[in-house]
């Protein structure tokens, strides 16, 4: 009976020890899928959670409580809640998984050695659409003072121009601002510094200014200043009364600001006044007829570089004299502007006439355009360009290599383009109606006896008019 109970206990014993192996077994495995306690992830406490549970904690923690701080100027800030943005987060479920891992790795007897306080990537998700709307209500948008630079008034009729003190306000860029607030919710950030970002506008230029003030001491001394402008044997005076309407201040580079629409309109009206290319003149010919002839030669103001120069002047406050800037220039300033030495070919009677001096010194029959095969001399105010001996004349080349047509001519002056005067040894007779059948390319054709002659009065510039009737 006693070694009965013996076997009993021990059965008892034997069993209980297996109940207790077995559930030691499942609390341990029950331990391995939580977090050791005291477990946090970017600050949130996911101890003794599983995975899941941690997930959700993590959304919640987030969703309830991420803020953004935005540090303005002047020790001003403002913020943004999650609840403002629609923001919610998640962390992904593998990498919770990992740090489980880890933990588990030597078992929960001993400990684990990962560092129970985790930073962890979040994924962070929100309406953009919010944010915006969110951003473009803040105090630091919609409450600017402009900041400026110091500068100097416009002109007032009757008053000395001044100087407008600087303005140091709160003025940002607001794309700028707007990426910031958006990159830094991206990032899960929990501040964003505008200052330090760089994005408010800042005080270049104040009223204590060297600089500055002396500027504005130019500019009421442009109300003395008169620019007289000699053009040709006349004055243009501009005076300081109508200078001063044109000053605007301190332009960007802080010089003396000058509308650039009244110096251009200025330019135009002598442009208007005293240009002669391209316009209609009369010639007597020298024959004693009276014709109008035109053309891209004479006089013509550089518009560009004359407002330019303009400009220049008048940020100087001084009073001076000046003869403009031309883009073309002609023979004389005074009377016809072709002076008076210049050739004339007289397209209608095909002759050509070499005035020197105001006398006729050289003629001769001629030959001019082919008006049959569209080839007529232009009429118009020309100048040579160059002079040239023993040359070739060439025509189109064509695809084989050759030219349409090889002259070779012993003296050439052109004055339009490929067409110019020269010596023709390949024609019998000249004048006429050659031309209208049998004429040029364009040039026109002259007897060799007369070129030499012709070639030593004329000169590179000389002016050559051709013209009908």
């Amino acid at each position: 009976m006693k070694r009965f109970k013996h076997i009993l206990g021990a059965i008892l014993m034997a069993g209980m020890l297996s109940a207790v192996a077995a559930g030691s077994a499942f609390a341990e495995d029950d331990i391995t899928k939580t977090f050791i306690a005291g477990t946090q992830v970017n600050g949130v406490i996911i101890g003794g959670k599983t995975v899941d549970e941690a997930i959700k904690a993590l959304q919640d923690s987030y969703s309830n409580t991420y803020s953004l701080t935005i540090y303005e100027k002047n020790g001003m800030s403002e913020k943004i809640y999650s609840g403002d943005i629609g923001l919610t987060t998640s962390v992904a479920p593998e990498l919770l998984s990992e740090l489980l891992a880890r933990q588990n790795e030597n078992g929960r007897v001993f400990g684990s050695n990962v560092p129970i306080n985790t930073e962890l990537a979040v994924s962070v998700s929100y309406d953009r659409e919010r944010l915006s709307q969110k951003t473009d209500s803040l105090s630091c948008i919609t409450d600017q003072v402009k900041t400026s630079n110091a500068y100097i008034t416009a002109y007032k009729e009757g008053e000395d121009f001044s100087i407008v003190p600087e303005v140091y306000g709160n003025s940002l860029d607001v794309q700028r601002t707007k990426d910031a607030i958006m990159q830094a919710v991206d990032a899960g950030q929990s501040s964003v510094d505008l200052s330090a970002l760089g994005v408010y506008e800042e005080v270049t230029r104040t009223s204590d200014d060297p600089t500055l003030k002396k500027l504005v001491e130019d500019m009421n001394k442009c109300v003395d200043m008169t620019i007289t402008y000699k053009i040709r044997g006349n004055d243009e005076v501009l005076p300081g009364s109508t200078i001063v309407t044109w000053l605007t201040g301190s332009d960007e580079n802080g010089l003396m600001g000058v509308d650039a629409n009244q110096v251009y309109g200025y330019v135009d009206s002598l442009k208007a006044k005293y240009d002669t290319a391209g316009t209609a003149r009369t010639l007597t010919t020298a024959t004693g007829r009276q014709v109008s002839v035109t053309g891209s030669y004479g006089w013509a103001i550089d518009r560009d570089k004359e407002a330019a120069a303009l400009i220049g002047m008048i940020r100087t406050g001084t009073a001076q004299d000046r003869v403009p800037e031309y883009s073309r220039k002609a023979a004389s300033e005074t009377g016809n502007d072709w002076g008076s030495t210049y050739v004339e070919v007289d397209l209608t009677g095909q002759h050509v006439y070499m005035i020197k001096d105001g006398a006729l010194v050289w003629d001769a029959p001629c030959v001019t355009g082919n008006v049959s095969k569209n080839y007529t001399t232009p009429a118009g105010i020309y100048s040579i360009y160059s002079k040239e001996r023993d040359r070739v004349l060439r025509g189109e080349k064509r695809a084989d290599g050759s030219y349409e047509y090889e002259s070779p001519v012993s003296f050439w002056m052109p004055f339009n383009g490929g067409i110019g005067l020269h010596d023709a040894n390949w024609r019998g007779s000249f004048g006429g109606n050659i031309y209208k059948t049998s004429g040029s390319h364009g040039c026109v054709n002259l007897p060799p006896s007369k070129v030499p002659a012709l070639y030593d009065l004329v000169y590179v510039g000389c002016p050559v008019i051709c013209y009908n009737y």
